[in-house]
């Protein structure tokens, strides 16, 4: 392995402070609702967005203060999302404005986000009043307090780190995320921010962050929902040491393993903590024709309701599973395909080559007790491979999402 899950969050890297604290946005105040992440020293930058054509406003001007590859800085509000507002962008210039003055850096230098509900005007009184409090608040072990910041209906704060060698230096890289609905992503998915002290150029950054992203955020799914704000964001400050990145090679291929374990480990959080969910679902996929058949077709399992429902109800109905594969875009033979359920308590083969074999119910009652739940399709037509992840789909999805707003 080249790298090493360790502790720390987006203030893993060296020269990264975060905060989280409660300004007012959210009723409950126990809630922290304002977020922010800084570096020390300016950085390359890159993002990828929604791919929906209704974005929230943040995303608009990140969009324009990305356009040179630097950042300095992140902000994100949870409780609203500033979308569909039309003073949108107005409130998110002003929310960057406020924190550039706090932090003394320019205004440009700051990447902006929010998440929560949509269509409701944000007040911008309680965020500018809040923000000396929340910059003087900043530390090097503040990143708990600013993945708590983002959460919205998470049940727990989302937040991992890899330390990896780089050049003869030890660098790290950390990340914090949220999401647990509106999770069905077209680029990535919900609002991931990730720090490196790493030395890389901001091309060579834009390259990894949408390589990682389409292996991790774009292979999961909660409800079949994309949302208007999510981002996927990464900063890299250098701090580490290492001689810059600014082609592939060893160094870079180094850095994409590792950032792509890290995006890997948090996507997993994301669909663990899907909405009223209880399992997470894992769909792994071998002998497709090619990869992008395989990306398909593992996707198309993990987001079927037919599929969740089932594994909520801890039944193999792997009927299922081959109604999913066959309804997937893409030229293949389905009557070559094996599946087989698979968790800690053992596995079982429900299907070979396209048709049902006969296997103990008892035993697969106790693999789909567990909390992970691995589906194996093997195509047996060819090279591509993929994985996918998901959860099931349980009587609470839609309480939350009942009242929502209310």
């Amino acid at each position: 392995m080249t790298y090493t899950f360790t502790e720390g969050g987006v203030c893993a890297p060296k020269g990264f402070r975060a905060a989280g604290i409660h300004a007012g946005i959210r009723k409950n105040p126990e809630k922290k609702d304002l977020s922010l992440i800084v570096s020390d020293k300016p950085c390359a930058a890159a993002a990828v967005y929604t791919k929906n054509k209704v974005k929230g406003a943040p995303l608009i001007v990140t969009k324009k203060h990305l356009s040179d590859g630097r950042a300095r800085a992140i902000l994100c509000n949870s409780g609203n999302a500033n979308t569909c507002n039309a003073d949108g962008e107005y409130i998110a210039d002003a929310m960057c404005e406020s924190a550039a003055d706090a932090l003394h850096i320019p205004k440009e230098d700051m990447i902006i986000a929010s998440t929560g509900v949509i269509g409701q005007p944000l007040p911008l009184g309680p965020i500018t009043a809040s923000m000396g409090e929340l910059a003087k608040l900043l530390s090097y072990e503040g990143s708990r307090e600013a993945a708590e910041a983002i959460m919205t209906t998470d049940t727990s704060p989302k937040e991992v780190a890899v330390s990896f060698e780089l050049d003869g230096k030890t660098c790290h890289i950390g990340g914090i995320a949220k999401g647990s609905g509106m999770i069905h992503p077209n680029m990535a998915t919900m609002l991931c921010f990730v720090t490196t002290d790493a030395a890389i150029s901001g091309e060579m950054l834009k390259k990894a962050c949408t390589y990682t992203a389409n292996e991790s955020f774009n292979m999961i799914s909660v409800d079949g929902d994309t949302s208007t704000n999510d981002m996927f964001v990464i900063m890299a400050n250098g701090e580490a040491g290492n001689r810059e990145i600014v082609s592939e090679g060893e160094d870079y291929e180094l850095f994409l393993k590792a950032l792509l374990a890290l995006d890997i480990k948090l996507a997993k959080l994301l669909a663990a903590d899907g909405e009223g969910a209880t399992k997470l679902l894992e769909c792994r996929v071998t002998g497709a024709p090619d990869k992008d058949t395989a990306r398909k077709i593992a996707k198309s399992v993990v987001c079927s309701n037919l599929l969740k429902a089932a594994m909520f109800g801890k039944d193999a109905n792997w009927g299922r599973i081959l109604c999913a594969i066959g309804y997937t875009e893409g030229e293949f033979d389905v009557t070559k395909t094996a599946v087989s359920i698979s968790s800690k308590a053992g596995s079982v083969e429900v299907c070979k080559a396209g048709a049902g074999v006969e296997f103990s119910e008892e035993k697969a009652l106790e693999i789909l007790k567990e909390p992970e739940i691995v589906i194996y399709v093997d195509m047996c037509q060819g090279p591509g491979e993929a994985t996918a992840w998901g959860c099931d789909l349980t009587y609470d999805y839609v309480r939350i999402n009942g009242d929502y707003r209310t």
